[in-house]
């Protein structure tokens, strides 16, 4: 059965749009937690756009389940993963103008650093995974980097405008995840997925994890934390 990852990330953002100290995300962990999310995401970014360095200190004190923080792979972050030591990293691509992380790493292009970052983190008994588009060659990439797991990007086929892009979107998601686990890879999968999009990974087995932020925050305005990740744990469990 696959387990759901709750990102608190939009939290963080709520509270800096009005550079408040509330919405807390220490707070909204704890009731996603509560909700029967199996881990904690979180971004620390290189601007600190949202989530804080406080924030991750925090969270690595009170998460019950598992703490995972996704991170770029540069030296900064290197450095504060082995003082925080959460249970996984998520190696992402970063760039200052973006809104969210538009796509996958790509592995191939930037292997050198991933791979250093990789065995630095291991050396530190800190798993690894990846963040990459559904892409043969970057996830056999991945593979050869020694990486633990790799995270698919699922946005293309949840953006998807067209019926037909929606189904070859998938299509690659699913000969992904197949090859993925084949390797021996831990295969969790998320960005974009909501309560609807999640509904068509129903029978996708080798997928262990969905990590899920904006649309649990946004349902959680409207009927509280705990109650929005309950019902997408649900949905899951349904798979």
């Amino acid at each position: 059965m696959a387990g759901l990852a709750v990102n608190v990330d939009h939290v963080a953002t709520l509270r800096q749009a009005r550079g408040a100290d509330y919405p807390e995300p220490i707070a909204a962990a704890c009731l996603a937690e509560l909700g029967g999310a199996d881990g904690i995401v979180v971004h620390l970014r290189e601007d600190r756009r949202h989530i804080h360095d406080r924030d991750v200190h925090l969270l690595r004190q009170i998460v019950q389940t598992k703490l995972i923080l996704e991170m770029a792979a540069t030296d900064e972050m290197l450095g504060i993963a082995q003082k925080i030591k959460p249970d996984l990293v998520t190696l992402v691509p970063e760039k200052r103008e973006e809104l969210t992380t538009e796509g996958g790493l790509d592995v191939i292009t930037h292997s050198a650093s991933v791979a250093r970052a990789i065995d630095t983190l291991q050396a530190s008994d800190i798993p690894v995974s990846i963040f990459i588009d559904p892409d043969e060659n970057q996830i056999q990439k991945a593979k050869e980097i020694k990486a633990d797991m790799i995270e698919i990007h699922t946005g293309i086929f949840c953006d998807a405008e067209s019926i037909r892009q929606r189904e070859l979107a998938f299509d690659n998601i699913v000969k992904s995840a197949k090859m993925a686990h084949g390797l021996g890879l831990g295969v969790n999968a998320g960005h974009g997925l909501n309560y609807t999009s999640i509904k068509a990974f129903k029978g996708l087995m080798e997928i262990d994890e969905f990590s899920i932020g904006h649309s649990i925050v946004a349902r959680a305005v409207m009927v509280g934390m705990q109650a929005a990740v309950r019902e997408m744990a649900t949905l899951i469990k349904e798979l």
